[in-house]
């Protein structure tokens, strides 16, 4: 699509936008229906489509991507007329008579911008935030991921007319087309570098935007850990979606006293979950593209290798890998790793934890596996990072009740349910004052009585 095309798909919805067919609560409501019904029309071809991006089986794709979008529509269609309802607050009896209350309003015409890893996941979540909040939207799937981003193209055209939701397939020439216009908000899931180029774009507009970036995820293995539990666990989250996860345990600080004990429970873990062999299932998946296979390949260090380490350029298969005795100088720790190679860091006191984690910017996750209350306190009070689990990997970003997002380096801003709604809307504060009454003391000239009264009623 060319500039002026995606100029003029703008301009309509634009103009869309101010008829105000939107802002009706009903209408919102009717839409997501129509969406949650289409999805699970077409829920198989998602699948199918995740399978041949990625590799995911059936189970996985409806398990991490369709269940949880049909999830976050359900959840909006029964909360949208709650969230959208004007909130009465506490005026100040100095403002006597009035009514104050907040207001939320939809930004207007929104642009979502969506990744390879996860794509149905993180274009539809996203969207059905977007349409409960009463905007209008273009959304851009990745070019990376194109079987998942033909059947998003073909849900959204079965669903809405393109004045109000519209997809813009391609590749990085049309994402610059997209961001060289003045949209009310942008909503980015992707790579730092990426993010940082689209918050150059938006503020040259002041456009409001969130990011959901990335980052080296920490995964700290405390002694009191149990340890079996905590190595299912981790494998699960590590090598899902063969380790393309924005929130996977990106490496592990291990207490040095349980290192080895860990490491094996890893392995075990690795066979139970994935088989002898990883690279013949079927159910395990790929890397995403060769680029991406060949420089995950080259973080493999063989003199610190403990299991895995194996791989098939002509499947872009690489097997659940694990490294031990990593240094924060080794190849593997110099970038997200994105992919499934486990390094293992040991420490020998926790007091060397927060300084190690210090030594990469502000994560998207932390997980702690711990039986020590003191220590998991700690940890998630004083460590910065954008969420995570004590004594679990991934689930937090399953629950609609809480928000997911970064912060610093990976990310700002959230969304999710209420705040997902939130993320899209502007709350207006708004005082109705009452015309029966109108009290002289703030108007000129101002008497010493007015001003001790005034002092009482606000003091």
């Amino acid at each position: 699509m060319t500039e002026q095309e995606i100029l003029t798909l703008l301009t309509k919805q634009q103009e869309y936008y101010k008829t105000g067919e939107t802002l009706d609560v009903s209408f919102r409501i009717q839409s997501l229906k129509k969406l949650y019904n289409t999805v699970k029309k077409y829920e198989t071809e998602i699948c199918t489509a995740l399978t041949e991006d990625l590799g995911k089986s059936a189970f996985e794709g409806f398990m991490c991507e369709a269940g949880l979008v049909l999830s976050e529509i359900g959840y909006m269609i029964n909360h949208t007329r709650k969230y959208a309802r004007e909130k009465t607050v506490y005026t100040p009896v100095a403002q006597f008579p009035s009514r104050s209350y907040k207001k939320p309003s939809p930004y207007g015409n929104v642009l979502i911008m969506s990744p390879w890893n996860y794509p149905f996941l993180l274009t539809l979540d996203p969207l059905a935030d977007a349409i409960a909040a009463g905007n209008t939207a273009i959304v851009k799937p990745s070019a990376y991921s194109p079987a998942t981003s033909a059947i998003i193209e073909k849900i959204i055209k079965e669903c809405f007319d393109e004045k109000y939701v519209a997809v813009v397939m391609g590749g990085r020439a049309e994402n610059a087309s997209l961001l060289s216009q003045k949209f009310d908000m942008v909503f980015f899931t992707g790579s730092q570098a990426v993010g940082k180029e689209v918050l150059r774009k938006t503020a040259e507009n002041l456009t409001p935007c969130v990011l959901e970036l990335g980052g080296k995820s920490p995964c700290i293995i405390e002694k009191s850990a149990n340890i079996p539990l905590a190595a299912k666990r981790v494998v699960f989250g590590k090598y899902l979606n063969c380790g393309q996860t924005c929130v996977a345990p990106d490496y592990i600080l291990c207490d040095n006293s349980i290192k080895d004990r860990f490491i094996e429970e890893v392995k075990k873990q690795i066979k139970l979950q994935f088989g002898e062999n990883p690279l013949e299932n079927p159910t395990y998946g790929k890397i995403i593209n060769e680029k991406h296979f060949v420089r995950i390949v080259s973080l493999i260090n063989k003199d610190k290798l403990v299991s895995g380490g194996t791989y098939n350029k002509d499947t872009l298969k690489i097997a659940p890998t694990v490294m031990d005795n990593v240094t924060f100088d080794d190849a593997v720790m110099q970038e997200e790793i994105f992919g499934p190679l486990m390094p293992v860091i040991g420490y020998s006191d926790f007091s060397e934890v927060e300084e190690m984690i210090s030594k990469n910017p502000t994560p998207l996750a932390l997980y702690i596996f711990s039986s020590d209350k003191n220590k998991i306190k700690q940890i998630t009070s004083r460590v910065s990072f954008g969420g995570g689990c004590v004594n679990d990997t991934i689930i937090h970003l399953a629950t609609t009740e809480m928000g997911f997002g970064g912060v610093g380096a990976s990310g700002m801003g959230s969304y999710h349910g209420k705040i997902g709604f939130d993320a899209f809307s502007h709350t207006k504060s708004i005082v109705d004052k009452k015309t029966w009454l109108d009290l002289p003391m703030r108007y000129q000239p101002y008497k010493k009585l007015w001003g001790k009264l005034l002092h009482i009623v606000l003091r």
